[in-house]
């Protein structure tokens, strides 16, 4: 059986280390790319089979649509270091709005419940955080995931009205911060483990301070020590790979 590439031996290719056609990208390589709005991960991967004419090509992490930035794409002998890249801690910025909540904890449905968000202030918001969203955690992840019951993902039964028990997770808050409050918007940075909701974050911090809130943007800027800013866009991927010349 094969063994997994050490990340320090993985051919990875962003804005300084340009791919090209000539690559054997079989023999195991990494792609930082960031993500648009709108796009699943999975189509990502689809436009890197087309550029690579390879099958063997998966993802270290997934985005939900809504969501933007890194997302690292493995391909060849490389996916088997995918969990090498998973593991790593993430790096997000996002925007949550207080007053309403919604099925999904964020702006892919359409909200449910409003509640008065008029009583909180920078300061109730940053007690909160410091109190109950810094260190080891327990988060219940949401319906809207692709996380499986019975061989389903989660996201199809929510999409029929179904909800099953979920099992809590055990996650890690490195740091969190404020780097907007602008109420009922609120913008925030945060540090964390693998396999952490920030849907989920936005939802509990909410109903933390007797409010509703979900999220309404999403930035993934960085996993481990690669950063979005490093990243190749879509646009650049089909212009070295799928334009003549």
């Amino acid at each position: 059986m094969a063994r997994a590439i050490p990340l320090e031996e993985l051919p990875i290719f962003s804005l300084s280390n340009l791919p090209d056609k000539s690559f054997n990208y079989k023999d195991g390589a990494a792609f930082l790319i960031n993500k648009p709005q709108g796009w699943s991960s999975f189509e990502v991967v689809k436009l890197m089979r087309k550029c690579l004419d390879l099958r063997k090509i998966g993802h270290a992490g997934t985005l939900d649509p809504m969501a933007t930035g890194l997302l690292i794409l493995c391909c060849g002998k490389g996916t088997k270091s995918i969990s090498q890249f998973q593991e790593a801690t993430k790096k997000y910025v996002g925007e949550l709005v207080f007053g309403s909540a919604t099925p999904s904890y964020d702006a892919e449905t359409i909200p449910e419940k409003r509640a008065p968000f008029n009583h909180l202030s920078e300061p109730k918001v940053q007690k909160a955080l410091d109190e109950y969203f810094m260190g080891q955690i327990i988060q219940l992840p949401p319906m809207y995931s692709a996380l499986k019951h019975n061989g389903t993902p989660l996201y199809k039964l929510a999409r029929k009205g179904k909800e099953v028990k979920r099992k809590p997770r055990q996650i890690i808050i490195h740091d969190i911060e404020i780097l907007e409050c602008n109420l009922p918007r609120l913008e925030l940075y945060i540090h964390c483990s693998k396999g952490t909701y920030i849907r989920s974050i936005a939802k509990d911090l909410a109903e933390e301070l007797q409010s509703s809130g979900h999220l309404t943007a999403l930035k993934r800027t960085a996993i481990g020590e690669f950063t979005s800013d490093q990243a190749l866009d879509v646009d650049q991927l089909k212009k070295i790979f799928l334009q003549n010349g």
